[in-house]
């Protein structure tokens, strides 16, 4: 047991990243947890009767996982209530917070940050974070700025901070795993890879344009801001830009469903299209990292965990 898992209650140094859509139950989660993995759910912007169902069940059916907070959209009563349930909680999209950090630590949970910098590294430990992670720029989903390729950033990360390092971006295989291990990290966070889960709940047209994508379909772009206190880059499948930028302006692609709530969605509006969406999701946010070319088939979580995990077990 390394430093990271014991702190995080897990077997095995791999994080599943928090994804909006793909997330939308506990069943992802509950897997990876299973498997031995460190399960993150993310929390956006729900509120605590849409939130605590989720982190009730985890609680019950799992020793070790975490909630994700976006901070620019997050409910102040949920993330109470997940730094009370939960014996982990982490944030992003914002500069470290000290408050935040008491508010999860003081109620006895682990608290992470998600940065994009050395510095940010550094104020995220000064805040009284226990974790930090590296989240680089091939990796999919929101961003807060152009900022470098993973492993120049986990190198200056890790000369920046003494508690444990998470990389993120890019991460999909045993060597992803096995490299990111070999340069210092003592984890590492797994989204892409886990879109084509069996128990993802990211509706089927996502998980096949992830299939069939290689690392040049997934781009960087501001077009999925609608609605966004906090305008930022984020990476998506090109296709999904294409889809969007062919409808109508002004008229909502559809309708996403979400901890029995009905979403509708704006055109470039940043929710994702879960399972049971409906309408054009094809023109919603396709999320996913450079990692999609890594991904060619539907697995069982558990199996993309012990994929993962020989890449852990050639670095020890």
């Amino acid at each position: 047991m390394s430093r990271l898992t014991e702190l995080l209650r897990c077997e095995l140094p791999i994080q599943l990243a928090p994804m909006g859509g793909v997330s939308a139950t506990p069943r992802l989660a509950r897997a990876v947890a299973v498997a031995g993995g460190h399960p993150v759910y993310p929390g956006l912007a729900l509120p605590p009767e849409a939130l605590a169902p989720v982190v009730e069940a985890l609680a019950r059916e799992t020793r070790g996982f975490g909630v994700n907070f976006l901070a620019p959209v997050m409910n102040r009563e949920s993330l109470e209530l997940a730094a009370d349930r939960a014996p982990y909680v982490d944030f992003f999209l914002t500069d470290p917070d000290p408050v935040l950090v008491e508010t999860v630590r003081a109620a006895g949970a682990v608290c992470g940050w998600q940065v994009e910098s050395a510095g940010e590294a550094r104020a995220a430990e000064a805040a009284g974070c226990d974790v930090v992670i590296a989240k680089g720029w091939e990796s999919g989903g929101r961003k807060r700025f152009e900022g470098p390729a993973l492993l120049p950033l986990l190198d200056s990360v890790l000369a920046a901070v003494s508690v444990p390092v998470i990389a993120a971006g890019g991460i999909a295989t045993a060597a992803g795993v096995a490299a990111a291990l070999a340069a210092g990290a003592d984890g590492v966070r797994v989204g892409t890879r886990f879109i084509a889960a069996e128990e993802s709940d990211a509706h089927p047209s996502w998980v096949r344009a992830v299939i069939d994508a290689d690392a040049g379909d997934s781009v960087v772009t501001h077009a999925y801001n609608v609605g966004m206190p906090e305008p930022g880059p984020h990476r998506v499948l090109r296709s999904s830009i294409e889809a969007a930028d062919a409808r109508a302006d002004g008229v909502d692609v559809g309708v996403v469903r979400v901890a029995g709530a009905e979403i509708p969605v704006q055109r470039f509006a940043p929710q994702p299209p879960t399972r049971e969406a409906t309408g054009a999701v094809e023109a919603m946010p396709f999320y996913a990292g450079q990692s999609a070319g890594a991904v060619h088939r539907i697995q069982p979580a558990a199996e993309i965990v012990a994929d993962l995990a020989a890449g852990a077990r050639a670095d020890s």
